[in-house]
């Protein structure tokens, strides 16, 4: 890890602490900047504003949620069908654990999705792209049968969006989303297994 590396670590572990102690609105870059150790210009140099610093903390936050569903996409233990339901727990089990331990990751992921949209799309995108792999792979197993399975993912993440985001929709419980979560997965594996008509079109 070079120097420059070590220091924009540092800047964002600042941040997540004092975002979380006192809010995003509450917070100066020149009390990172304070916090850090450094001149007010020197952290100019690594982020142009706060909105960066905050993005880089959701950029970093979402490449570790997708290394770990990507585990669960490779796991060869695991067929299609539980690779599908594992992968979808898995994100509402994260999520909902950031924002009920960290209620100011809320109001962060808010203004990011509000003033950055193409990082939320860019977030989507990625773990999209791991569905398609789950039903490729079910396609092939023959456990599946998904005419476009770039599609059919989209439909599904589309209808599981609740469940990725779940305190930004409701204030369930963990159980209680779980159990609508595997009722969700449960009316789409109906359909994509063996119905042999999911994701034949993409028309209105």
């Amino acid at each position: 890890m070079t120097s420059s590396e070590k220091i924009r670590n540092a800047i964002l572990e600042a941040a997540k602490e004092r975002f979380d102690h006192f809010g995003y609105g509450k917070t100066t870059m020149a009390e990172l900047a304070r916090d850090c150790k450094m001149s007010p210009g020197n952290l100019y140099r690594y982020f142009p504003g706060k909105l960066d610093i905050a993005e880089a903390i959701g950029r970093d936050a979402n490449e570790a949620t997708v290394e770990a569903l990507r585990e669960i996409v490779q796991k060869q233990d695991l067929n299609a069908v539980e690779k599908l339901k594992a992968f979808h727990h898995r994100q509402l089990e994260f999520t909902y654990g950031i924002l009920e331990e960290t209620p100011q990751a809320y109001e962060l992921a808010t203004i990011i999705s509000h003033e950055r949209p193409e990082f939320a799309n860019d977030m989507l995108e990625k773990e999209r792209a791991l569905l398609v792999e789950i039903l490729a792979a079910g396609n092939a197993s023959r456990e599946f049968r998904v005419a476009d399975v770039v599609f059919t993912a989209e439909m599904i993440q589309s209808a599981t969006l609740k469940f990725r985001f779940p305190q930004l929709w409701s204030r369930l419980p963990l159980d209680q989303l779980k159990r609508e979560l595997n009722g969700v997965l449960d009316l789409f594996l109906t359909g994509i297994c063996g119905g042999g008509t999911a994701g034949a079109t993409n028309a209105a």
